[in-house]
């Protein structure tokens, strides 16, 4: 029985692993109510 409890202990870990790695990063220009062009990027003038 206490196998069933581990192997659904690392689905959860596996899918809470995924989930955070492909969650979208929180942009600054957002944050701040800016329209996307306003804030340059890196290596753009």
């Amino acid at each position: 029985m206490w196998v069933i409890f581990l192997e659904a202990g690392v689905a959860l870990a596996l899918l809470l692993i995924i989930v955070w790695a492909t969650w979208p990063k929180k942009d600054p220009a957002r944050i701040e109510n800016k329209p996307p062009g306003e804030t340059p990027r890196d290596g753009q003038p």
